[in-house]
Parts: C-alpha cells; sequence; structure tokens
C-alpha cells in the first residue's frame, strides 16, 4: 500500500468533496519543513488535526482538546493516516455516514520548520519544530507516549515550548475560534446548505493544485504566449473565475538596480476584484468569496469603474489612528461589521475588459490601473498604490520611520506569474526602543543561562508589561547578563497589576534598561519578534516609556500671516483646514507652511518650476500616514500640471506659486525634483552627491568629506554649490549645461564617487548595503539616474521642527553647520540666509566637451 492507500480506503469519494489526491510526490528528505494546517473538525466529537507537510503527503494528528500556547497544557494527539497535499485547502462538509462526518474549516495554517531530520525525528518519537501561522507561533514538541498493554492507538503529546509566543492569559481556541481562510465558524460552514467550501480549482496551501484545478487551468490558458514588453491584447478571452495570485519572497533587504519599482507593504487581506458586467466579487488569495465580509460599500466602488469586466489585485485595510494600516484594527472592523471606513489599495490589474493584461509589463498594467481608477470620485476607498523608482534601501528607511511594516519591490518589466517567485520581494522593517528589566526565566538547560528576559515600559506612575525576549544573546553575553540581575533580584514583580505567566520568573528590581528590536506591538500591548541588542547605561529606567508621535502642541503665538504675506506672492488656492498641524511637535500648520514658501519663493522658484516632481505628502501632519506621490490623483489642482514622457509616463510639474500653494494643499511635506526641466527632460543639468553618514561618524567627518568632494571636482574644472540635507548629512550640487544624456551623468556621478571610495576606502563607500557603510559615509551618485529625485532647495523635510534643505555657502562649513541648522519656522521670520547660489544657473561646462 502507498502511503495514502489508508487514507483512502475510509471514504467514499462519490460522496464527500474531501479530495482524493494525486499520487504522493516524493521530496528528498530535509529539515526545511513547509505547509502546516489545522484543522477544526466538528465530528462526532470537536477536535482538531494537525497536519504537517512531507515527502509529498501531510503527516496527521488529531489533538482531542486543540493546541494550547500554555507550557504548562500537554495536549493528547493521536498520530492517524497521512492526507494528501490537497487536503490542505479543504473547508466543508463531510456528509452523514461517511468516515468522518461533521463539517470542518481551517483553524490555522502557516510555514513549519523542524529542528534536525524530521523522519529520524518520528522514528525516535519526539519532533521538534517551529510554527509560523496566523494563530500559532514559536517552538513545540511532539512526543510519542509508550503504548500501553493492548493499545493500537499511536499517542502523542502536543507541547508549547515556554518562549515569546507561550501565554496562560487565554486560551486561544475560545480568542479565535474561526477559520483563517473563510473567516466562518465550523457551526456556520455545518449550517450551509451546499455543504461545501472547498472546490478543486482552488489552490492548496500548500502550494500545489489537484489535477481537476490543472486541467482547469490549462484549459483557460492561451495556446500561445507573446513575451513580456509586446502587447498581449488579442481577441476577447473571458474574464478568469480566479487567477492564482503573485506571491513576494521574503529578503532582508530590497533588490537594488534601475530594474525595480518599490511599493508600500500594507498590512490587510490580499483580495481579488472581480467586476463583471456590474457585478462584484471580493476573492481571498485562495479563491474564497469574501465579498459580503466587507461590506458594501467597496463593492459599490468598484462596480462604477468605467468597465464590463475587470480583475483587480489589491489589499484591503483599515487606517488607524495615525493613518497607517492596521491588521487588528481590520480585524476588530470585520468582527464588529463596521466596514464604513475600510479601503481598497489596488496594485495590479490582471485582466480589463476581454483583454488579458497578464503577459504585460508591471509599469504598463499598472498605467492601465491608475487610468481606471481616475474615474472614481474623490469620497471613494478606492486607492491606487503608488510606486517609486527610489533605491529600495532609501524607500525601506523612509517606510521604516514611518511606522510602516516594510515596502515590495517589483521587477518593472515582469509579466503576471502566479505563486511565489522572485519578481516580488518583500523587506519587513524592525522597529527598536529602550525597555525596563523587570525579571528573567532561567534557561530549561541550564539554570545559569538565561531563558528569556521580561521587559516593561512607564505609563505614568506605573510599569507596564511588555512581554519577552529570548533572542539576541550569546552564551558569554547571557551569562555577564544574568551575573548583573542576580545583584539587583527582587521577591515581587515590579508590575502594578498581575504581569500573566509568572512561573518561573526571577524578578528584579526595575533598574536595568535594555535596547531592543522588534517587529511591532500586539494589540494587547506585548512585543513581536523580540531581539536583545544590549544593555543602555545612558538612559534611566525612569524615563523609559513607550515611545510614540508626539501629539499636538498648542501655538503659543499668533501668527500675523496676512501682513507677511503682502510681501510674498498671491494664490488662487484655497486651503482646506489651514490651521491642521502639519509639525504636530512645533504646532506648525499648512497656513504657516504655505506662508513659509511665498517668504522664500523668489529664490525657490528657479530650482522647483518646469521640473519633474516627486511628492512626500502627509495630509495628517508628519505623526500621521506619510506616502510618496509621482503621479496625478484625484482632486488634483489645475495649476499642478502633467506631461508624458518618451516612454508615455506621466510626470507633474509646476510653473508658478499657485502650483507650490496646490502641493501644500495636498499636505506636501517634501518636495522632490528630478535634476532636468521638462523642456529638456532627457538631458540633466546639474549632478548631485548626496553625503550620507553611518551612525555615529562625526559630524566633523561629514564636513571634511563635503569638501573633498568640493576640492576634488575643482581639480575637473568644475564649480560646486553645497545645500544643507535637512536631515543628517550635506548635498554637493554641481550645475551642468544640459548636454550629456542621463546615462552620461549617472556614469560620471558613479565614477566619480567610486573614485572616493579607492582613495579612502576607509573613509567613504560608493556602495550602498549597510555592511559597506560601517563606520563611513556614503557617497549616494544614485540620485542622478533618471527618474530618481532629490530633495528641492528651500523644500521642508519630514522631520522634527521642520527642518529645510537649504542653499548655504562654502563658508558655512567652518563655523560648525549642521545637516538640519535651518527651520522653516526660523526662516520665515528671519529671512534664509545671503543668497550663495546666484551663479547656480550659469554653469561654465558640460560633461561634452
Amino acid at each position: 500500500m502507498t502511503n495514502l492507500d489508508l487514507y483512502r480506503s475510509k471514504r467514499d469519494f462519490s460522496r464527500t468533496r474531501e479530495p482524493k489526491g494525486a499520487a504522493a510526490r516524493r521530496r528528498k528528505a530535509a529539515a526545511a519543513g513547509g505547509a502546516f494546517v489545522i484543522h477544526k473538525h466538528a465530528a462526532r466529537r470537536l477536535h482538531y488535526d494537525l497536519r504537517l507537510e512531507h515527502g509529498g503527503v501531510l503527516w496527521s494528528w488529531a489533538v482531542t482538546r486543540g493546541p494550547s500556547l500554555d507550557p504548562a497544557e500537554k495536549r493528547l494527539a493521536v498520530h492517524v493516516e497521512d492526507h494528501p497535499l490537497e487536503y490542505g485547502a479543504f473547508e466543508g462538509t463531510i456528509p452523514e455516514g461517511e468516515y468522518g462526518a461533521g463539517s470542518v474549516v481551517i483553524w490555522d495554517e502557516g510555514k513549519w520548520i523542524p529542528e534536525g531530520d524530521p523522519v529520524r525525528g518520528m522514528e525516535k518519537g519526539h519532533l521538534a519544530f517551529a510554527l509560523e501561522g496566523h494563530k500559532l507561533g514559536g517552538r513545540w514538541h511532539l512526543v510519542r507516549l509508550k503504548p500501553r498493554r493492548g493499545e493500537k492507538r499511536d499517542n502523542w503529546l502536543l507541547i508549547k515550548v515556554d518562549d515569546d509566543f507561550a501565554r496562560d492569559d487565554e486560551d486561544i481556541l475560545e480568542a479565535a475560534p474561526d477559520s483563517v481562510k473563510s473567516g466562518k465558524s465550523v457551526e456556520e460552514v455545518g449550517d450551509d446548505p451546499a455543504g461545501d467550501v472547498w472546490s478543486t480549482d482552488e489552490k492548496p496551501a500548500t502550494g500545489r493544485r489537484p489535477k481537476a484545478a490543472k486541467a482547469k487551468a490549462a484549459a483557460a490558458k492561451p495556446a500561445k504566449t507573446k513575451p513580456a514588453g509586446r502587447s498581449a491584447k488579442t481577441d476577447s478571452e473571458p474574464l478568469p473565475r480566479f487567477v492564482e495570485p503573485c506571491l513576494a519572497t521574503l529578503q532582508e533587504k530590497p533588490p537594488a538596480g534601475d530594474a525595480w519599482l518599490h511599493e508600500v507593504k500594507f498590512d490587510g487581506y490580499r483580495l481579488q476584484a472581480r467586476i463583471s458586467a456590474g457585478k462584484v466579487k471580493l476573492l481571498t488569495r485562495t479563491g474564497l468569496d469574501w465579498t459580503e465580509r466587507f461590506g458594501e460599500r467597496i463593492g459599490n466602488a468598484l462596480a462604477a469603474l468605467p468597465c464590463e469586466a475587470a480583475l483587480i489585485d489589491g489589499e484591503v485595510v483599515a487606517l488607524g489612528e495615525n493613518g497607517i494600516s492596521s491588521f487588528s484594527a481590520l480585524q476588530a472592523a470585520l468582527s464588529e461589521e463596521k466596514t464604513a471606513n475600510l479601503v481598497f489599495f489596488a496594485f495590479d490589474l490582471l485582466h480589463l475588459d476581454g483583454e488579458n493584461l497578464q503577459r504585460e509589463p508591471l509599469l504598463a498594467r499598472k498605467e492601465r490601473l491608475e487610468e481606471l481608477l481616475q474615474a472614481a470620485g474623490p469620497e471613494t476607498p478606492l486607492r491606487y498604490s503608488e510606486h517609486f523608482t527610489e533605491p529600495g534601501q532609501t524607500m525601506l528607511r523612509h517606510a521604516c520611520r514611518m511606522g510602516l511594516e516594510g515596502v515590495i519591490s517589483k521587477r518593472a518589466e515582469a509579466p503576471y506569474r502566479s505563486g511565489r517567485g522572485r519578481d516580488w520581494i518583500k523587506s519587513k522593517c524592525t522597529q527598536r526602543q529602550e525597555f525596563v528589566i523587570a525579571g528573567y526565566v532561567p534557561s530549561k538547560a541550564s539554570r545559569n543561562q538565561l531563558g528569556s528576559l521580561v521587559l516593561g515600559y512607564h505609563e505614568g506612575d506605573e510599569l507596564k508589561p511588555a512581554g519577552r525576549v529570548g533572542t539576541g544573546f550569546t552564551r558569554s553575553s547571557a551569562a555577564a547578563l544574568k551575573k548583573k540581575l542576580d545583584a539587583v533580584a527582587a521577591k515581587a514583580p515590579p508590575f502594578a497589576g498581575k504581569p500573566g505567566r509568572e512561573h518561573g520568573i526571577v524578578w528584579v528590581r526595575p533598574e536595568l534598561v535594555a535596547e531592543i528590536a522588534f517587529g511591532s506591538w500586539t494589540a494587547s500591548k506585548t512585543l513581536r519578534h523580540a531581539s536583545f541588542l544590549g544593555l543602555r547605561e545612558d538612559k534611566p529606567a525612569e524615563a523609559v516609556v513607550e515611545e510614540k508621535p508626539a501629539k499636538p502642541e498648542p501655538k503659543k503665538v499668533q501668527r500675523t500671516t496676512k501682513a507677511r504675506r503682502k510681501a510674498g506672492p498671491e494664490t488662487t488656492v484655497t486651503l482646506s483646514n489651514p490651521d491642521k498641524p502639519l509639525w504636530p511637535d512645533i504646532g506648525f500648520t499648512k497656513q504657516d507652511l504655505l506662508d513659509y514658501y511665498a517668504s522664500v519663493w523668489e529664490r525657490m522658484a528657479p530650482f522647483v518650476i518646469e521640473r519633474p516632481l516627486s511628492l512626500l505628502r502627509a495630509p495628517d501632519g508628519v505623526g500621521g500616514q506619510v506616502f510618496f506621490q509621482k503621479h496625478a490623483g484625484a482632486g488634483l489642482h489645475k495649476s499642478v500640471l502633467r506631461m508624458k514622457d518618451k516612454d508615455g509616463e506621466e510626470l507633474l510639474f509646476i510653473r508658478d506659486f499657485d502650483g507650490l500653494a496646490a502641493l501644500v494643499q495636498l499636505g506636501t511635506v517634501e518636495v522632490h525634483v528630478w535634476g532636468a526641466k521638462v523642456d529638456a527632460v532627457e538631458t540633466p543639468d546639474q549632478v548631485i552627491f548626496d553625503l550620507d553618514p553611518d551612525q555615529g561618524v562625526p559630524i566633523e567627518r561629514v564636513r571634511e568629506a563635503a569638501l573633498t568632494v568640493r576640492e576634488r571636482l575643482d581639480e575637473l574644472g568644475f564649480e560646486s554649490f553645497l545645500k544643507t540635507s535637512g536631515g543628517k548629512g550635506f548635498h554637493v550640487v554641481l550645475p551642468l549645461r544640459p548636454k550629456a544624456d542621463w546615462d552620461e551623468v549617472k556614469g560620471f556621478a558613479r565614477d566619480f564617487a567610486k573614485a572616493m571610495e579607492q582613495a579612502e576606502p576607509k573613509l567613504y563607500t560608493a556602495t550602498l548595503s549597510k555592511k559597506a557603510r560601517k563606520g563611513r559615509i556614503f557617497i549616494d551618485y544614485l540620485r542622478n539616474g533618471r527618474g530618481s529625485t532629490a530633495i528641492a532647495p528651500f523644500s521642508t523635510r519630514a522631520r522634527p521642527g521642520a527642518a529645510v534643505a537649504m542653499p548655504v555657502a562654502w563658508e558655512l562649513l567652518e563655523k560648525d553647520l549642521a545637516p538640519d541648522a535651518y527651520k522653516a519656522p526660523e526662516i520665515e521670520t528671519k529671512g534664509p540666509p545671503d543668497d550663495a547660489w546666484g551663479a547656480f544657473f550659469k554653469p561654465k561646462r558640460s560633461l561634452k566637451r
């Protein structure tokens, strides 16, 4: 018998919709793991089925009372017959009279990673592994029990390891009882008249499809496929019921190079919107119909789009109070059926009015998508997911600073390929801050070693628990830390209330402070994916609080904007909500920003008018959601103009102060510009070197680097100008006669930066990677590529105090000039420094002789 024969012998597949399964696909034995699924099964007795992918099948155990996150709870798990991989996607009702009759839902799913060889673990009767699921995480053990005399069942115990994912303050089975696929309870599936949620054209959780699905997909696939980059338009093709989504591969850093574009990574539910003859379906990543779960507003907006048929890839999110997508807020909205404020971010278009777009390059698909969404009204819940061509590492840095989950990098010329591949790369952020050490748990292996730290933070006069951290230590550092903690041991916990699971904790006086990196906060205010970075002796424990954006402060000075505006340009643009603080830390409002720009417009204008723009917008202030925009969207004022370049890409630009005022109205807090004008967009008129120091590099070295760049450019016969970045470095800008093209300009900038690196490799690097930048100054030449931008002179920055990128004289470097020395409120009151860039647009030479 094969290892699926027992499974098949128990079922009549003419009566049950359970998958028969293809022949078991053999795999080379490895410790790589695969998919895991936990089915909640309301059979004669409610139980949970744990299934682990291995060797082309699903190893299966019936966990009678279900898994527990409490390490003290050991749950009986009866080893049963292997199931086919296709069973990983099964959710439905097994009819009466059949083996296992009753309703089944997918209670949890994800990835399992064995410790060591799983086959040997099965033979020995001890499997150690980690789970990465929606509800379960961390390390687990399956341990075989010695059989009693006459016992035929193969009994094991499922045990949770005492780690950061362990908890005893709630029962996960009661807290999260429903399906992670359909959102339905096991009772709702049982009441379904059709008695069937699973169908053969859906993708199983393991990533494989049943034969029936493959045959159906093959029948729907066109006989010929045109290469990417060519038009895919043929005779009208039927709208697919569902297209298996393209999935991103996790990578520590975003990919580099001009072949990639980058988008914000949303924290919501991935959905495929299927529009057909005015009817809309919202399908999950496995093809389940969740239309009703998200209310009517999104569906109505999609139905109103000017098309007969479309398939749109996107994500439904709930925006938190800070304007950032929040999965916990989305779950709360769905559970309370409060869906009116949900938003659908669309990022790909697969099919439109009989035209299959999957073979088109990504940029072409996104252009069609943006054009389609422009017809939506200003109050629509539909949003176009903007993309950016800034370096991926720069985008990730921006995303992390704003508290976003990360970025998705996509190959600009790639077709839409279903499944997980390398065309889409996801890179996630980590956060970091200080926490008070409230106690520790000794290692299970040795009482002389640390297992994990118990963390806390102050809220008012109370110390609040923040969870635990059990990674980031070396053996020696853990031993040294334990010695320090034992010296401040205490008899009672320092928390105001009961901290939760207390068993085995050694409490300490809350005096030591640790710096912790973590993924995010949970809804219950504990840390996810935390890692110990080291002790902090420069901050008292009493000062450790949860770090979050400052709230707006009332302004102390009433600004006399009308009197000041008389000296500046007038505008026909009316600001909505002019008193809204865009920089809450100083109460600097939208009206204040417009007044600042009016005070510097005469000198700023030559650097921003008639240049392609990229905007950093913060409609709710720099502490809220912040995002880049480079294409037109709904509500754009007529004074913000647009043009098409040679590749048909839309570019935004302005010609007057009305245009800049319109950008302020949008909540634009940073204006970035191309190094070329719209009437000569293929021939840049400047080169920018952004001097970006690694953390800890003294500012004196950055000033010296700017002077060195100036001297070497002077040796080549070029005059250069200095600008503060408003951040942590300086910009050295070289004006050009616009004769060379983008490739020549970027090549010159790259060669110059490489020469600096080769001359003094301990001081400079021309490589973007974090490893290469350690202790050095990165000479960023990447802003000189076509489509790349740099902060405009006189533009504000999305940084505390409304810092400004200011053109300055070289002599100021000798006076301890700081990169963020100039702030918009002060410039508005005192005026900008003397004009040191008066000769900028009178360059002496070009890169071509």
